[in-house]
């Protein structure tokens, strides 16, 4: 089978290397799955240029997110059947052909999503349902706080839009040109917003750096700040964050982190919840491009195309 490993820390379109490697079955508990489809998502990329290397053991297999069918059964497992559709969680290794991983961390793909759809079910939506309840656990009761969104028009930023305005936030979106909010404010109709922007009561940010530096001082008192990526490559600063805290409750949000504590029945209704949604057309995103798996390199380029207009998908 072919599988992407990562062997050295560094930029991935460099580390990334595609191999031929045999099967494994699966023992007691496992189940093997055929992927049908992966997402490539900034999460996945990070770690391969080291900036988690404290808790990332080389080599490894990168995609977080993404469906299979099952094509076998390890002794003892239960509920799941050869042939169906299912979301294999809980570690990276989903860019290659056939995956093993424990029954536990599979979860039932419904019949009316498509692979495209059910690839992305997984890391957005339940991130974003993850970033509402913070606010909401802050504020006890919504009631028209400004909330700010960075990276607004990226698929999550579009999720949040929507969901803070659904449980009754003033949601922000922050973008960092004026064709990006051009194109967001074709399908939003709410306040947009170049960089920052004033009175923020809270913010939902995915870039950190310098940029999130400027909006953390820009929160009222008694706000709060959710961190939940760095697109930038660095985090807030410190002394900053420090000088402030009092005055604004700082937290960095990590999927990862929930997905592994909460119990299974959670993470069920967490799934029913974004399956429903990408039904609604409110949790789906716009996909620019599937590519074969021995096309992973032509896909890290296009990742890093600014004229990359949604999510890619690999094909193993």
């Amino acid at each position: 089978m072919l599988r992407a490993v990562v062997r050295a820390f560094g930029d991935p379109r460099q580390v990334i290397d595609l191999e031929e490697a045999d099967p494994v079955a699966p023992g007691p508990g496992e189940v093997e799955i055929r992927i049908r489809r992966a997402a490539i998502n900034p999460s996945d990329l990070i770690p391969v240029t080291g900036a988690y290397r404290s808790r990332t053991t080389l080599p490894f297999v990168p995609g977080f997110e993404g469906v299979g069918k099952i094509m076998g059964l390890g002794a003892g497992v239960t509920g799941l059947s050869i042939g169906q559709r299912v979301l294999p969680i809980g570690a990276s290794g989903l860019w290659q052909q056939r995956l093993v991983r424990p029954a536990a961390w599979c979860f039932a793909v419904p019949n009316d999503l498509s692979d495209d759809q059910a690839a992305m079910a997984y890391v957005n939506p339940l991130t974003a349902f993850r970033l509402i309840d913070a606010v909401q656990a802050h504020f006890g009761t919504a009631g028209s706080q400004r909330v700010g969104v960075t990276a607004a028009a990226s698929a999550i930023g579009r999720m949040l839009l929507v969901l803070l305005a659904e449980v009754g936030f003033h949601p922000v979106a922050l973008v960092r040109s004026a064709a990006t909010a051009e194109r967001l404010a074709e399908t939003f109709a709410g306040e947009i917003a170049l960089a920052a922007a004033p009175d923020l009561d809270a913010v939902l940010d995915a870039v950190g750096g310098e940029a999130g530096n400027t909006l953390f001082r820009q929160v009222r008192a008694g706000g709060a700040f959710i961190q939940y990526g760095a697109l930038s490559g660095a985090q807030l600063d410190p002394a900053l964050v420090a000088e402030r805290r009092e005055a604004v409750a700082f937290s960095f949000l990590w999927l990862r982190n929930w997905v592994h504590a909460a119990p299974r029945a959670d993470i069920e209704t967490a799934f029913a919840r974004s399956f429903a949604g990408i039904r609604a057309g409110v949790l789906g995103s716009a996909i620019d491009g599937v590519y074969p798996l021995s096309q992973l390199a032509a896909a890290l380029d296009r990742q890093d195309d600014p004229a990359r207009t949604g999510k890619l998908l690999l094909a193993p």
